[in-house]
């Protein structure tokens, strides 16, 4: 039911890559996927991992902007030792794993220096899935190449071994082609997700810091200039009090340095869990440009003064800020790193305080939600490449698919049924449950009355075959007497009436999805408004159902004359393709029905149904549909009335 999900990201310098990443693999976790991040940078405790697998390999990092130089735990550079058990680590994580998707945090974009790692990564995960979705996910800003070629070689990279990019920004207000050249070729495989909010329950606080001036600088030491330079403002405004959060990166002697140093109305003290809700409370924000300090900004609705980090060439942060701020979603004050002092800090400070506090940011900060949506989808597309190319066909053509969903022969509560009802939840598409009649509890009743997303069908009478051992199964086959179809079918409305009541659709779904066409056209007499097999377009049981509004599935996943379990993935495939394009051929409204049966289910069965609809759902050709529309009721001028309207003479 779930997707295996493989995160890998080093992070070199501050915490940023890597706390990105684990705002998406949290989201991931949360919808219901396995989830394995593997961290080559540096332990970082107030990262969250609920409910991530979390696999910490031998830490690099970098100091200052020498990204070539990787230093290991005991700060002296990495050895190939180190190197070996990192990528012997990944090799074995891939194995014990086997993903279903693999996401690379920055590379192939960034992270050069350890190509030959992440390629092997990528490399042993094909090897154990030959179908594995390969992702990228990059910040809203990159660092292009100065050297020639680097940007060609990324492109290659990208181009052989990825389905995918996740781009984590908002491209009405920064789209990546202002900060890397973004080519015809890789251009169809970004998929932006807007700002990654990394939203969570909010920590545990003293409800400390209402008004105050909160420095931040991330989890690097590339702040220390920030921090020295607010100490200094702070005693040029001393009727403000400051409070300065210093990451772990900040070695202990300059921690302890910028403490001694502190006029009194300055505090200093380390990064803190509960950083958000001292931002919401803040007269004044004053930071980097770092993508997730901005975001929380967004988030916080503070005022806020800006110092790009510009070291060593970088452009990403001034980027950033000046980008956001010229499209009109946060009044940030930029102050260029080379003008950085206590004064021009001051200055920069009072400015901005003197300013009403902004509205609430328009910037798009959804960027969880979406990358969990754009896994499943990009994974649907690897394991169901006709139907995507025959959802995209319909997409150019402007037109729309109608999702809707069945799942037959409930009787009773039970944990299937739960799990069921779960994946609706997760995808948010309702489902029809075409419960036997006979055999439906009150407890079945109550607990689906429970459900928004979940209505009833009547499942024939008690779903008995009638049929000789020659014939296939029937409940309501040609070979009885009409009469005694007609019986059973009314028995069956009327059970499942009283059982019930107002989540009942009076909409027939034969067992075994066979019907006799002669009781098909006698159906709406007895009250039914609604007639529900599987298979082909069945266009004669639709021309005999005289009054009947017509929904048929076509798409079922499970191997029936095999003798059960899940059909192949591209078998599956095969069909729900086939389904479209054959429905885009009829014309008309393109409705399309998944048919499940929860009680038969088996891992594969529920893992398969979990892809699928990551794919259909996700696509721009396809619309849900609840069969509460594709049934209509009758209005209060009773059923009778209301079908001799529709149908004239042919009820007669």
């Amino acid at each position: 039911m779930t997707l295996r999900v493989l995160v890998a990201v080093t992070h070199l310098l501050g915490v940023g890559h890597l706390a990105r990443a684990a705002a998406v693999a949290r989201g991931l976790a949360a919808a219901g996927h396995e989830v394995t991040l593997v961290s080559g940078g540096r332990p970082a405790p107030l990262v969250a991992m609920d409910g991530v697998r979390l696999v910490q390999l031998p830490p690099l990092h970098v100091v200052g902007t020498a990204f070539s130089v990787l230093l290991g735990a005991d700060g002296r550079p990495a050895g190939d030792e180190a190197m070996q058990e990192r990528r012997r680590l990944m090799a074995d994580i891939v194995a014990t794993r086997r993903p279903d998707v693999v996401i690379t945090e920055l590379f192939p974009f960034g992270r050069r220096v350890l190509a030959d790692e992440f390629l092997a990564f990528v490399a042993a995960a094909r090897a154990q899935r030959p179908d594995v979705t390969v992702l990228a996910s990059v910040r809203d800003v990159l660092v292009a190449p100065s050297k020639p070629g680097r940007a060609e070689e990324a492109h290659a990279r990208l181009l052989a071994h990825y389905d995918g990019v996740l781009v984590h920004g908002d491209p009405a207000v920064l789209p990546l082609a202002r900060s890397w050249p973004v080519t015809a070729e890789i251009a169809p495989l970004l998929h932006y997700t807007g700002y990654v909010d990394d939203v969570r329950p909010p920590a545990a606080g003293t409800g400390e810091g209402e008004g105050e001036i909160v420095v931040s600088g991330g989890g690097g030491a590339a702040a220390l200039p920030l921090f020295q330079a607010a100490l200094g403002a702070a005693r040029i405004m001393p009727a403000h009090r400051w409070r300065l959060l210093v990451g772990g990166g900040v070695a202990r002697d300059d921690f302890a340095a910028l403490a001694a140093n502190a006029p009194a109305n300055a505090l200093v003290e380390r990064a803190r869990a509960d950083f958000p809700a001292l931002l919401a409370r803040a007269a004044l924000s004053v930071s980097q440009a770092g993508y997730n300090t901005l975001v929380d900004i967004l988030r916080a609705g503070a005022r806020a003064v800006v110092v790009p980090f510009e070291a060593g060439r970088e452009t990403e942060q001034r980027l950033r800020a000046e980008s956001l701020a010229a499209a009109g979603a946060w009044p940030f004050e930029v102050l260029p790193e080379v003008d950085l002092s206590a004064r021009t800090l001051a200055e920069a400070a009072a400015r901005t305080l003197a300013r009403e506090r902004p509205a609430r940011a328009t910037v798009d900060r959804g960027g969880v939600a979406a990358s969990v949506r754009l896994v499943g989808y990009l994974a649907g597309r690897k394991r169901f490449p006709a139907l995507a190319r025959a959802l995209d066909a319909v997409a150019e053509a402007g037109g729309k698919v109608r999702l809707w969903w069945r799942d037959d022969d409930a009787v009773a509560p039970t944990p299937a049924l739960d799990r069921l009802l779960a994946l609706a939840r997760r995808h948010a598409l309702p489902v029809a449950v075409a419960a036997i009649s006979a055999r439906a509890t009150g407890a079945l009743a109550a607990r689906l009355a429970r459900e928004p997303l979940a209505c009833v069908l009547v499942h024939g009478l008690a779903h008995a075959n009638h049929a000789s051992p020659a014939e296939k199964k029937a409940e309501f086959g040609p070979h009885r007497p009409l009469a005694a179809l007609l019986a059973d079918a009314a028995q069956g409305l009327g059970l499942a009436r009283r059982t019930f009541g107002d989540r009942l659709l009076p909409v027939f779904v034969p067992p075994w999805n066979r019907i006799s066409d002669e009781l098909a056209a006698r159906l709406a007499t007895l009250g039914f408004s609604g007639l529900s097999a599987a298979g082909s377009s069945r266009a004669g049981v639709a021309r005999a159902a005289h009054g009947l509004m017509i929904a048929h599935t076509h798409v079922d996943p499970i191997d029936w004359r095999g003798g059960g379990g899940s059909l192949p993935a591209a078998e599956v495939d095969r069909r729900a393709a086939a389904a479209v394009q054959v429905r885009s051929r009829e014309g008309g409204e393109i409705v399309i029905g998944l048919l499940t049966h929860h009680l038969v289910h088996d891992e594969a069965v529920w893992s398969l149904c979990n892809v699928l609809l990551g794919l259909l759902l996700a696509h721009p050709a396809v619309a849900r549909a609840d069969a509460r529309e594709l049934f209509p009721q009758p209005p209060a001028e009773g059923a009778q009335s209301y079908l001799l309207r529709l149908c004239g003479p042919a009820l007669t």
